[in-house]
């Protein structure tokens, strides 16, 4: 950098050439020290399109999303015409801010320059209207290009994902004439974003079985949520041991994630040297996938340690998602007060989660008081969710407050809430199988039912062993006396 300056002071000194300020401004850009680039470049006479769209490039990886938009202005008025890599790099500022009716006005002016049959240009806006979730206007354009590359399909996927139509992603997938890990990924982090963590977990052994597609960091990072959360430990210790032997543990997104899959999976030790290994990476996820690692275990002291210890001792201030796993973890414990307090000294607004946190820990403790109280809370956060309702429903019967049940039902009805069915999972070998009850969608379904029938069997003979067992222990005993 010093050299850089002694250089700028000598042009300075003796004159500045166009072809001298052009390097030192990309040599700026690489270091990169964008505000002395800029300054530099406002001191050019004539100004390249090439040094704008550097220059667009530079603030938008520094997330100064209106100065991109004001250096295009700029270029406009300096009557310097853009290219295709000028609305390449402008779209995604569109997306980031976001703004749909500057990105409408860089639409008409890409079709004015002469752009618009551009691939890489037109698949940028595709995709910024795929981030804006204006999907009517991102399928437009698709259906209009003449000439589709892997990434304007994966554009499209995601824009799907993004806004829950998996099903029209899922079309589009089987559609591509090629696919590439992007392609992979895209569904299996919509899947998991959406709450699909099964069919997640299914197109990520899809994908291992395709020649020449290897997950990446982003494929990692999205797949071991879906394993978290079914419980599919098995399959995330494989996962676990391809990102370490192909260096993505250090990526932190990787690295949560395994952290994450071993709190919910409920090995507590594990997610401690995970989070050990982490060290001064940690970021706020991995803190709160560590105290939800405590809540598991039920290691109040160590979590309460923890969760203190995020602002006394490293000066990171506990977020929304903190709050919840500590209400959960003192939940669990049954501190139902303390953790009602901890909930009413929030320094922001408790959600549905961390109040139904606390009203799940009522539901195990039977506390009708507390209960009532969070179950106020989300009825008025989400009155749609039947969960609630019958949470409460059965702390009341579980108390004999059969007038309390009774209410429930009918504002239900008159709400028109209904719960839906529940049901498990179960790993078995590299596969996940969803039942329901009395489920026969299954292929094997006969073959289970048949198991079930055995078992079922084979408990009532038990029962009526141990029923006769009693009944001559009892005939013994009256004999004795």
């Amino acid at each position: 950098m010093n050299q850089l300056k002694k250089s700028l002071a000598y042009t300075l000194k003796n004159g500045m050439q166009q072809n001298q300020a052009q390097l030192l401004i990309i040599q700026l850009l690489q270091i990169p020290n964008v505000p002395f680039a800029h300054k530099l470049f406002n001191l050019l006479p004539k100004k390249p399109v090439f040094l704008y769209n550097k220059l667009i490039q530079a603030h938008y990886s520094i997330n100064q999303f209106q100065q991109c938009l004001a250096l295009y202005s700029q270029m406009c008025l300096d009557d310097c015409s853009p290219n295709e890599h000028s609305f390449i790099f402008l779209f995604p500022v569109c997306a980031s801010l976001p703004s749909l009716l500057h990105g409408q006005i860089l639409h008409t002016h890409l079709l004015k320059s002469g752009f618009g049959h551009d691939c890489y240009a037109v698949t940028a806006l595709l995709d910024m209207y795929a981030k804006l979730r204006m999907l009517p206007l991102a399928e437009k354009v698709f259906d209009e290009m003449l000439v589709r590359n892997v990434p304007t399909w994966n554009a499209l996927i995601s824009g799907y994902s993004r806004c829950g139509n998996m099903k029209e992603a899922l079309e589009l997938f089987k559609s591509m004439p090629e696919k590439n890990v992007v392609s992979w990924t895209s569904m299996i982090s919509g899947y998991a974003q959406n709450g699909q963590f099964s069919r997640a977990l299914d197109m990520f052994l899809r994908m291992e079985k395709e020649k020449g597609v290897k997950p990446n960091r982003v494929t990692i990072a999205s797949v071991l949520p879906a394993c978290a959360n079914l419980g599919a430990l098995g399959v995330g210790q494989r996962i676990e041991t391809y990102a370490r032997e192909n260096g993505l543990f250090e990526d932190l997104y990787v690295s949560n994630s395994i952290l994450e899959m071993y709190a919910r999976c409920g090995k507590i030790e594990v997610a401690k040297q995970v989070f050990d290994e982490i060290g001064n990476r940690r970021n706020l996820c991995s803190w709160n996938s560590m105290i939800m690692a405590c809540t598991h275990g039920g290691m109040v002291a160590k979590g309460r340690e923890l969760f203190e210890s995020m602002a006394k001792k490293y000066h990171i201030n506990p977020k929304l998602e903190h709050y919840g796993c500590m209400v959960d973890l003192l939940g669990r414990a049954g501190a139902l007060q303390e953790a009602y307090d901890l909930i009413k000294g929030m320094p922001m607004k408790p959600d549905a989660v961390v109040w139904g946190a606390l009203l799940g820990a009522c539901s195990f403790h039977n506390n009708v008081e507390i209960a009532e109280k969070a179950a106020l809370h989300l009825f008025q956060l989400e009155p749609w969710n039947a969960g609630n309702y019958v949470i409460l429903s059965n702390i009341y019967a579980s108390a004999g407050y059969w007038d309390g049940v009774a209410k429930l039902r009918k504002l239900m009805k008159g709400g028109q809430i209904t719960k839906a069915a529940g049901y498990s999972f179960i790993e078995e070998g590299d596969g996940m199988h969803k039942f329901l009850v009395e489920d026969r969608l299954h292929p094997r379904y006969d073959e289970i039912y048949e198991i079930l029938d055995q078992i079922s069997t084979v408990m009532q003979f038990d029962d009526k062993l141990i029923d006769c067992k009693f009944r001559l222990d009892d005939l013994f005993l009256m004999e004795q006396i």
